[in-house]
C-alpha cells in the first residue's frame, strides 16, 4: 500500500480518490423539478445517490469523521444521500449529484487548523475596564431627578 503524501504537499487538501462502484448506489426517482410540464411527472429523471462512506476503503478514516459532520441532513446512518432534481435531464441530474459528492469530499479533505489559545494583551484588558468604568459612571449619573 502506498502511503499518502503529506498535507503540505497538496496545499492543505488531498486529491479526491476514485470511489469504487460498490460504495455508490444510484436510484432514479420522480418527479424531477424544472421545465417539462406534465411529462416531468411521468419520467424518472431525478437522481438519488447513496454513498456508503463508512464501509469504503477509498478514503481515510479522518475524512469519514469530517464527512459525517459536513453532510448535515444528507447523513442517514452509515450513508450519505444526495438528491438532485434540478433539471429534467437524467444525465444532468446524475452529473450534478456526483459533482455535489465530489465537492463534499473536497471539503472533507481539508484538515482544520488547530486553534491556538491566546490571552488578551494587558493594554486591551485596561481599555476594556476603562470603557466599563466610563459607562458605569454615565449610568450612575442617570439618577432620579429631584425638583
Amino acid at each position: 500500500m502506498v502511503s499518502a503524501p503529506s498535507q503540505k504537499a497538496w496545499g492543505g487538501k488531498m486529491p479526491v480518490p476514485e470511489i469504487p462502484r460498490d460504495d455508490l448506489l444510484e436510484e432514479f426517482i420522480r418527479p424531477a423539478a424544472g421545465p417539462g410540464g406534465q411529462h416531468v411527472n411521468r419520467t424518472e429523471s431525478a437522481v438519488r445517490l447513496h454513498f456508503y462512506f463508512r464501509r469504503t476503503t477509498a478514503i481515510p478514516e479522518d475524512w469519514k469523521d469530517r464527512l459525517a459532520l459536513l453532510a448535515g441532513n444528507q447523513l442517514m446512518g452509515d450513508e450519505i444521500v444526495i438528491v438532485s432534481r434540478e433539471t429534467r435531464s437524467l444525465n444532468r441530474n446524475r452529473e450534478r449529484a456526483r459533482e455535489r459528492l465530489h465537492e463534499l469530499l473536497l471539503r472533507a479533505s481539508v484538515v482544520p487548523k488547530k486553534r491556538k489559545k491566546t490571552k488578551p494583551t494587558r493594554s486591551s484588558v485596561e481599555k476594556r475596564l476603562a470603557s466599563k468604568s466610563r459607562r458605569a459612571e454615565i449610568k450612575q449619573n442617570r439618577g432620579k431627578v429631584s425638583y
